[in-house]
């Protein structure tokens, strides 16, 4: 099978280039990445609906991958938990090699054909779970055989790649298939595979989350007030919700210790 993730650039004679000629030629090929996201929005759709259902009745999502696609999915699920206050538990995602890999190569790790099931598996993974396995070249082991050991035992499964005929799709309950072409340096899947990949994960994450009701209307109300800066977005929503001075509402927010729980509180004292 030829790997489109693995064909030529269709630059040449990259160390002769300028820096505004890298950089322009690298932006050019970016903006191919949305557009092609963009033809495969069908499939997000349904592995979307699909996550929302399960999570709705208390089931779980799992990502799983190696190296940049690995790290892309342990990103995403730990986004999560600040950003609509969900449990930790919620949204999990595991790399080939273990933590250790966010940081460093682990040589081999990733051609376990067993392993992605066990990590699974440490986490107590059932029926009731999806598990989408991310691979830009679609051949990765762990995460090949890790979505075809979870289809023997009846979890759903999805995936996003970006190599037509690859043999992670027949894998996948839900498959994702964007293709964006050569790399700008060959088979540097972290620019734009790994683009496409972080886009998908983010439509992903963020519209089952809205889905499973953590956003009102355009706002974060479910957010973990973690930081300053959280904390001042919370209290300019209620500001601009309710026309509150910024003391009043910043005192309100804390009491409540969420933004939806201040709107709750608000809204019972004007009814």
């Amino acid at each position: 099978m030829e790997k489109i993730t693995e064909s030529s650039s269709l630059y040449r004679h990259l160390e002769k280039m300028s820096t505004g000629e890298l950089l322009a030629n690298m932006n050019r090929e970016d903006q191919k990445v949305p557009v092609a996201v963009g033809k495969v929005l069908e499939s997000v759709e349904a592995l979307v609906d699909h996550i929302s259902q399960k999570m709705a009745l208390g089931g779980r999502l799992f990502y799983i991958g190696a190296g940049t696609s690995g790290r892309l999915g342990v990103l995403d699920a730990s986004e999560c938990p600040p950003t609509y206050g969900v449990p930790e538990g919620w949204v999990i995602g595991l790399i080939a090699g273990g933590d250790k890999a966010l940081r460093h190569s682990i040589e081999h790790a990733e051609d376990d054909i067993h392993q992605a099931m066990k990590d699974l598996d440490g986490h107590g993974i059932n029926a009731d779970d999806v598990v989408v396995g991310i691979a830009s070249s679609g051949t990765t082991p762990y995460v090949v055989h890790g979505l075809k050991d979870c289809r023997d035992r009846g979890i759903s499964t999805g995936c996003i790649t970006c190599n037509p005929g690859s043999p992670i799709l027949e894998q996948a309950d839900y498959p994702i298939l964007v293709v964006v072409g050569p790399e700008f340096v060959t088979g540097s899947t972290r620019m734009k595979s790994g683009t496409a990949q972080k886009l998908i994960l983010n439509m992903i994450s963020t519209s089952v989350m809205i889905k499973l009701g953590r956003v009102e209307d355009n706002k974060m109300v479910d957010m973990a007030l973690s930081n300053d800066k959280l904390k001042r977005r919370g209290t300019e929503i209620l500001m601009q919700r309710f026309g509150l001075e910024s003391e009043a509402a910043k005192n309100l927010l804390l009491e409540a210790g969420s933004v939806r729980r201040a709107i709750e509180k608000i809204e019972q004292k004007q009814n």
